[in-house]
């Protein structure tokens, strides 16, 4: 015979209104409550219908996300599972579900999105690595169904979500760099169109102008956030006459693929060119050299990204719109000052 709630409910010793209640995370239910009904369930083997549950109180427990559209940056690059990592241990919880949804195009992307919402699938999305102009937002603000970015849109600055300050964190990449005696500093991005990379040229820019070093527009390479972007650079970047003897480098990933390149190239790493990136993946410490990086908090970014949809979701009065994670400069051996002329 299956367990029901009034079994629950007679071995927590609440009523089964009280255990309904835990179930559909009632605002009024107390900590001290909620625990002890949920240790009745979990001992009893107690499984509340999700679908039953769904129809009365028209909430899924389940928070939609959509993904970056390159799979092969999905499941290349560190980023995106640590990422993921905080993401699921919020959800799980808060004991929600997560589906996620991946594309190739834009036109893909929207369709699952419309899929999601209008399906009832989700209550709530995140969306990651926003574009400039990211119609996706659009869509949802028509629809009128709440999302958390992680990221930010410059085109609606009112938004819910979590993100670093990007600007911030290339400048600091930059003057580190300027610190050391550099005045030949190059830039290898992303996708020119996504926010992150927008935001960490700016900082870049700031960073320059700021010591009165001119900004060369041909000094920066964009490219996908992939190893063998980061080795392709290399290959643009010997072709320039005057030739940087530093870059800032968008993603530690790419900044793997650079330093085999230039290796490759004869040339040695901080010795002949200074590298730093951002993230502070696991395997920046242990390339060869370690990887000097902006430690960005990635796993606390996707953390929060949940936790502020889902405190959203539950119509939290007091909730702060918009969570910015500190970053902080981490010098490794990949960064040193330039050889004498």
């Amino acid at each position: 015979m299956s367990v029901t709630i009034k079994d629950v409910a007679r071995a927590a010793g609440v009523s089964p209104s009280t255990v309904s209640r835990v179930i559909s995370r009632h605002p009024k239910i107390s900590p001290a409550t909620a625990r002890k009904v949920r240790e009745a369930m979990e001992s009893l083997g107690y499984h509340p219908n999700i679908m039953a549950k769904s129809l009365v109180s028209k909430s899924t427990q389940t928070i939609g996300l959509v993904l970056p559209r390159s799979a092969e940056e999905l499941f290349v690059n560190p980023f995106f599972s640590e990422v993921l990592r905080g993401m699921l241990a919020y959800a799980n919880t808060a004991r929600y579900d997560m589906l996620m949804s991946s594309a190739t195009s834009q036109q893909e992307e929207l369709d699952a999105v419309t899929r999601m919402v209008l399906g009832r699938r989700v209550d709530g999305l995140i969306l990651m690595a926003p574009r400039l102009g990211d119609p996706i937002i659009e869509r949802l603000l028509e629809l009128d169904f709440p999302f958390v970015l992680l990221g930010r849109s410059p085109e609606h600055e009112d938004l819910f979500l979590v993100n670093n300050n990007n600007v911030s964190a290339g400048y600091d990449a930059t003057h580190h760099l300027i610190s050391l005696g550099h005045t030949r500093i190059g830039f290898v991005g992303g996708p020119p169109d996504m926010v992150v990379i927008h935001d960490r040229l700016t900082g870049y820019k700031q960073a320059l102008e700021e010591v009165g070093l001119p900004f060369r527009d041909e000094w920066v390479i964009n490219a996908d956030l992939l190893q063998k972007s980061g080795f392709h650079a290399v290959s643009v970047a010997m072709n320039y006459q005057e030739k940087p003897t530093a870059f800032v480098i968008a993603d530690d990933i790419v900044a793997f693929g650079m330093i085999r390149g230039l290796c490759e190239a004869g040339l040695s790493v901080p010795e002949d060119v200074s590298v730093i990136s951002f993230n502070n993946i696991m395997l920046s410490e242990l390339s060869n050299p370690p990887i000097s990086t902006i430690d960005i908090g990635i796993y606390h970014l996707g953390y929060l990204t949940v936790q502020q949809l889902i405190r959203r979701l539950s119509g939290e009065s007091s909730l702060q719109k918009q969570v910015i994670v500190p970053h902080r400069l981490i010098v490794r051996g990949s960064s040193g000052a330039p050889r004498p002329r």
